[in-house]
């Protein structure tokens, strides 16, 4: 809203300084600023009001060190994160912006999912909170909403690469304005719609998805829904239930999110960027630099929650902050054409995952082949087993968050893998 204001007082005032919103920079900036400023100055009062309505968090007794210390801790803490990150969306961003509006679709679903779990946990008494069922098909729907929004409205392009060298004076001049560079990307590059394009299957970390149905022949391109909507419902479910799971430890989802959520600024800023996306080589997408106002908020949230979350925890995100960070997570990577990257950007999420699978797969083979159950891990998901090995959860955390900044860092250095 204060974009619009201050397009406004520009045009018609000429005030002086109205010019900076103009810039994605100033406003993600801005973005991040007020997005901390909520989670740490409201925060404390929400998790007051928290308190005082005895939401607390009920311990599963799992005979870990600390764990009874916990019990009694507010929980729902997600709604700090969710005020944080669409009041100054709201107030920042371009509110037409077909990619800001699918992040604040993406995250009121996945945090009325979440809530209603943690609603039912606390106030119902009901341990096992909503049934699964019912979290997956509102993963599902998020994923219908998701990829027909994304393979089916003309706001989502993407442009060819740059045809000459002779318009690069021009567009680093512009490279930071984005009214600007749309203008002189719609004059240079020919539009075509994001998943109609002459890629490979996979060429600089970009899933071309008509190509994977390359043997229909000409039928490829008008069936190619049929494979990128099932891909975008696994990546959503995959990447929010992973979340989920890392939420086990004080600070562990929230600091491996916001390490997620700075790349995903980077490459959301470069795929928006003409200049960069050009000598990078990788997709340029229209209107994705408008996205970095929403990660920006997204990733002060993160920061701004943490100040609580940090061992010792004075608040738990619940559901309703985990399974919203992930969906969060998940719809961005694919907005901005990366979700080849995931495992990679995302190998905290996919290693806790993966535990869990292979915990209880083992024993169920083993039990059927042997009579007795065996484990890999002494505990899943992964984060417990080394708690039962020993390791305080603060050193955990820590080492979980350098081993995510380790794969950020190899995310980022694919953009020149070729």
């Amino acid at each position: 809203m204060l974009y619009y204001l201050f397009e406004f007082l520009d045009k018609t005032y000429d005030l002086p300084g109205a010019g900076l919103f103009q810039f994605i920079t100033f406003r993600a900036a801005m973005t991040a600023i007020t997005s901390l400023f909520i989670a740490t100055y409201f925060g404390r009062r929400i998790i007051d009001f928290l308190r005082n309505k005895q939401v607390g968090e009920t311990i599963r007794e799992l005979g870990l060190e600390g764990q009874s210390e916990k019990a009694g801790t507010p929980t729902m803490g997600g709604l700090i994160i969710i005020l944080a990150i669409v009041i100054p969306v709201l107030l920042f961003a371009k509110l037409d912006n077909i990619y800001v509006i699918l992040l604040l679709v993406t995250t009121i679903w996945m945090g009325i999912i979440g809530f209603i779990d943690d609603y039912i946990k606390k106030f119902k008494q009901d341990k096992e909170g909503l049934p699964g069922r019912f979290k997956v098909f509102g993963q599902i729907g998020l994923g219908i909403i998701v990829g027909a929004t994304l393979y089916l409205s003309d706001e989502v392009t993407v442009r060819r690469q740059i045809p000459a060298d002779a318009v690069s004076q021009n567009l680093a001049r512009a490279q930071d304005n984005q009214q600007e560079v749309s203008a002189i990307s719609k004059a240079f590059y020919p539009a075509e719609k994001a998943l109609i394009t002459t890629m490979p299957f996979v060429k600089n970390n970009e899933i071309d998805y008509q190509r994977i149905l390359g043997w229909l022949g000409p039928k490829a391109a008008s069936l190619s829904w049929l494979i990128f909507i099932p891909i975008i419902i696994f990546i959503i479910t995959a990447v929010s239930n992973g979340a989920n799971l890392t939420d086990g430890i004080d600070g562990l989802a929230a600091g491996t999110s916001a390490i997620i959520g700075v790349t995903l600024a980077i490459f959301a800023w470069i795929s928006g960027n003409v200049i960069f996306s050009d000598y990078l080589n990788i997709m340029y997408i229209p209107n994705i630099g408008e996205l970095s106002i929403f990660i920006m908020a997204f990733v002060g949230a993160l920061i701004g929650f943490l100040w609580y979350n940090a061992y010792p925890a004075q608040v738990f995100m619940g559901d309703t902050g985990s399974l919203t960070i992930g969906g969060i997570i998940a719809v961005i990577a694919i907005a901005i054409r990366k979700e080849w990257l995931i495992p990679i950007l995302c190998g905290i999420f996919l290693m806790e995952n993966l535990s869990v699978v292979l915990q209880v797969g083992w024993f169920k083979y083993t039990r059927k082949k042997t009579g007795e159950g065996r484990r890999l891990f002494k505990m899943a998901p992964l984060h417990h087993h080394y708690q039962v090995k020993g390791y305080h959860e603060s050193k955990i955390v820590t080492r979980f968050w350098i081993v995510g900044i380790v794969l950020a860092v190899i995310t980022i250095v694919t953009l020149k893998i070729r």
